[in-house]
Formats: C-alpha cells, structure tokens, sequence
C-alpha cells in the first residue's frame, strides 16, 4: 500500500507493538504528528514539558515493562535535549529508540534552521544510529532499529528522519515482528571449569547486577546459592531482583552499599558475577579487589569480561542458561565457619544502626511499610537514591527504578511517569532538593495526566552528596553546594494543580505520606532533614572495603 514515510514510521511502530509514546512535537515532526493523530486508538502520546523529560520517561516505561521505549523530538534544540536521557539509558542498558526530524536532505549541510548532526552528536551513545536519507529504507530501518535495541546487551538506538523523507510515498507491506537472535549457551568445558573453581573455595559471594534483572533469574540465583551455601550481594542496577528479606540476600554492594555486603564480598574466595560490570564503585582500587577471591565472570557482553577486573574464568553466554546448568552440576555444599563470619558482619551492622536516630532511613522505612508490593520506586541521584538502595524493601521485580551509570539528575519525575504509563501502578519518587530542581517542570505532566506518584523530597538545602565528599575530604569547605533557595514546594505544588504535604520529623511524615499514597494523582512531600546527614558506609577514594567508613566517628581516620 502507498504510505507518505511519516504513515510509513507510524505503521512500522505499531507492528511492532508499540501502544506508547513520549514526546514534544515540533516543525520537523509535524508530518509523523499528524498521522499519529489518525493513530489514536493505536498509539497513546504522552506530552511531556521538555524533550529530557520524555526521553526519561521512555526509559522509565521501558524499565517498567521490560518492553523498548520510544520518544520523539523535533530536529535541533529538541534532539539536542534528548542526549542526556540517551546516555542514561545507554550506561544502564536500557531498549529504547529515539526518533528525530531533521531538515531536509537538500538543505544538510547549509547551517539550516534548527539543523543538527544528531546521529554525530550521539554516536557515543547509542548501539547504532541511522539517518534515513530515502523512504524506501524506513520501514527496514526502524524494525532493524527496535531488534538492536532489545538483542544482546540493550540499548538505545537513534534514527534521524529528513523532513521530505517523511513526506515522500512509498509502498509500506506489514512483517511479522523479527525473531530476536538467541544469546549463546555456556559451554560444558566453561561449566566444568566453574565447578572446579567452586569445589576449590570455601567463602562463595554471589555477585549480580542489571544483566541478571533483565534476564529474570532472581530464583536461580537463589537456588544456586543454596546449593553453594554462598552469600548474595547486587550492584545497584540488580535491586529488586531477588526479594530484600531473602535469607542469603545481603543487599547492595559497593562505595556506598550494605557494610555486610561490601565487606564479605572484599573477604569472599570466589566470586561469581553475573550480569554487572565491575564499575569503579563496585570495587574501590581494582589492584586491591577481592585479592583473595578467584572471579568468575558471566555476562552477554563480551566486551565487559575482565574490562575492569581480571577474572580467572570469562564465559560470554546466556545467564539463566549459566546459572541453571552449574546449579545441577554443582555437588551440594556446606560453608558453616563462612555463614558464621557473614552473620557477624550482618551483627555489626545492625550494631552501628541500633538507636541512632535517623530521619532518612526512618522515612524511607516508613515507605516500605506503607505501599504495595507493586509500586515503582523511583528515585534521582544524590543521598537520597543511596539511602533509598541501602534501606527501602523490595518485594516484586521491576519495581527500583533509578539512574545507575551516569547518574542523572533530574531522571526521577519523567521515569516516574513513564512507569505509570508502562505498568499502570503507582509510584514513589525519593529524590532531593536539588535534583527536583531540575526536573519539577514535569509537575504539570503528571498532572495532566493524573499520574498516582507520591514525591517524597529529602531536603536539606544542599547538593548532600557533594556536600559530604566536601565535609569528609576537604575539611568542611563547603563550595557552592548550600542551596539558599526560597522555594516552598508546597505552594510549587498547588500551583501546578497537585497536593503538596511539609513534614519535619517521623510523625508528621508518616501522616503525610499515608494521606499522599491514597491520592489518585501527584503529590508533593517536602521533608525537611539536617544537611550533615551522612551516606554511611562511605569509601574513602582509592581505598578498599576492608576500611570502610561505617561511623560518623570513622570519619576523622578517613581525613587522615
């Protein structure tokens, strides 16, 4: 059938089960806008305030759902301002396809208005880009887009669209969706080496990250582990995967992870990692990582294998097809003094927390008890995001939603209405003075669109986390990161058409927040805490976790 290339783009989305799609319209656009209009019953648009928040809120929906998420923006300014989001949903590996205008093909290369080399510009981050320069190729271009986005290692993928690309006509024939390519299974060599590698150690520490959460294998890993009598620790990227109250689960690792989890896995003789990649806050100095330990190293991207970390045994292949064949073939075994040691850390743990008042923790335990298991919590990126990963209690998978690799604040309000998009469940946004800053214009999104999510901002007039490196490695000298506004979120709140809650310690928090949670659209909580609150555990850069800060009274060794 004959289609203009913008009927062409919108077809090709529904064949390939797209009901979603975040976006800004604009000159370049116009054309793919007017038939998505023909396409309502088809596909649902969300108009979001700024092309960031769209491209975050694609990435919450494709967190949600595990299905890809797909946003659109105008040529110039409006592709420029999805580089951000592209790049976080690179670093965490996240399927999502970004579809541009540009001008037209005539007119590249003139310095024309709102002309920019987006598929230049992103290259870096993203799996693969196109710049369709005729409608012949469009169709094939965007199924072949959506397969590199969701095979392998996800990602996201950029196609660029002159503006008389999308007016031209050219036959359009409906496909079935592609198959994906099948991940490689493990080898029997690859297994029987893990298993000598295994049957050598006696303090096992199971390691998982992102990968393993888009894989699913949560009780594989769990049953693996009892068969190993090993302990479980995640990335921040794996929260959620397995349940918080699992017995052998020690929650996440890392620069500012669990104590228990960080410290058994610097003493562990065996780790066996699936799914992650060894980040820089993963393992502090990588000569003095886990010295002890022989590493096993599984993942679908063989570029990842011993980037950051030499491994003794490097599989590149299918994780639940690992994790099931090396649980079979694994003799049952019995790790008692192991267990022993963890539990002390696990004590010691406990011990430094025990009566120590804490607002945040105490309001982020006051989350937990008070929302469905089904909730997507999500967060931005500061203190808050780590008090969040160390204390909120996961029960469903799929429900941590937050920026792990690049860190972006801001992420937090657009992904949050992208997972009500996606899942249709509520949300809880943690997030920060200073990172709802830079997102609080997509207030009127979540409005509009009576989004259930209960912003929670943890306010202490400070950017916390700087303020904390600050305060512990250069002697209090706090530059630039007291935030002296005058902003009431309260009134910000109302203002835009939402509730708005302050509360200042536990009592009035818990009320306010069980009031928030009943609400059917956005409510804002403005929590005031102290602005030395303290992300502890903490690692001292360049140090090891067997020296982790764990106590505000550790801080002063740490300066020295």
């Amino acid at each position: 059938m004959k289609m203009t290339g913008a009927q062409i783009l919108v077809e090709t989305l529904i064949e390939q089960g797209v009901d979603t799609v975040f976006g800004f319209p604009g000159g370049m656009v116009v054309d793919i806008y007017d038939k998505l209009y023909d396409k309502q019953d088809k596909i649902k648009h969300i108009l979001t305030a700024h092309e960031e928040g769209a491209v975050h809120g694609a990435d919450g929906y494709a967190r949600a759902t595990g299905k890809t998420g797909v946003v659109i923006a105008t040529s110039g300014p409006g592709a420029t301002n999805l580089v951000t989001g592209i790049a976080t949903a690179y670093l965490d590996s996240i399927p999502l396809v970004a579809i541009t205008g540009n001008v037209r093909n005539s007119m590249i290369g003139r310095d024309s208005f709102q002309e920019i080399d987006i598929t230049g510009i992103t290259l870096p981050i993203t799996k693969h880009n196109f710049f369709v320069h005729k409608v012949q190729n469009l169709a094939e271009v965007v199924r072949t887009a959506f397969e590199l986005a969701q095979s392998g290692r996800p990602g996201p993928v950029l196609i660029d669209i002159p503006k008389d690309v999308q007016e031209a006509v050219f036959d359009y024939k409906k496909k079935p969706v592609a198959k994906l390519p099948a991940i490689p299974a493990c080898s029997d060599i690859d297994i029987e080496k893990a298993v000598k590698l295994i049957k050598e150690s006696k303090r096992p520490y199971i390691y998982f990250g992102g990968g393993a959460l888009r894989t699913s294998i949560g009780e594989d890993i769990e049953k693996l582990a009892d068969k190993l009598d090993a302990v479980i620790g995640c990335s921040m990227m794996g929260l959620s995967e397995i349940p918080t109250d699992s017995p052998r689960f020690l929650g996440m690792q890392g620069m500012h992870g669990r104590f228990a989890s960080s410290v058994a896995m610097a003493k562990a003789d065996l780790i066996i990692a699936l799914g992650v990649r060894f980040s820089d806050r993963a393992t502090g100095k990588t000569e003095k990582y886990a010295p002890s330990a022989s590493k096993i190293h599984v993942d679908c991207d063989r570029a990842e294998i011993g980037k950051n970390v030499p491994v003794d045994l490097g599989i590149c292949c299918d994780l639940k097809d690992f994790v099931d064949r090396l649980t079979k073939a694994c003799p049952q075994r019995k790790n008692t003094e192991w267990i022993k040691k963890v539990n002390s850390l696990r004590q010691r743990e406990a011990d430094a927390y025990e009566g120590l008042p804490f607002l945040p923790r105490d309001a982020i335990n006051i989350i937990s008890d008070n929302i469905k298991p089904d909730t997507r919590l999500v967060t931005d990126v500061g203190q808050h995001q780590c008090w969040a990963a160390q204390f909120l209690k996961f029960r469903k998978k799929r429900t941590w939603i937050t920026s792990g690799g690049l860190g972006t604040m801001g992420f937090g309000l657009g992904a949050a209405i992208g997972c009500y998009m996606g899942s249709g469940s509520r949300s809880v946004l943690i997030t920060g003075d200073g990172s709802f800053g830079m997102c609080l214009n997509e207030l009127a999104t979540a409005v509009t669109y009576k989004v259930p999510v209960t912003i929670v901002i943890f306010n202490n007039h400070a950017l916390g986390m700087v303020r904390q490196w600050q305060k512990v490695f250069f002697d209090g000298r706090y530059s630039n990161t007291t935030i002296d506004r005058k902003t009431d979120f309260v009134k910000l709140a109302q203002a835009f058409g939402a509730k708005g809650f302050k509360a200042t310690d536990k009592k009035t928090f818990e009320e306010a927040f069980k009031k928030a949670y009943k609400v059917k659209g956005p409510v804002v909580i403005d929590l005031t805490i102290k602005s030395d609150s303290l992300v502890l555990p903490m690692l001292k850069p360049g140090g090891t976790f067997n020296n982790l800060i764990l106590r505000r009274e550790d801080i002063s060794d740490a300066e020295g």
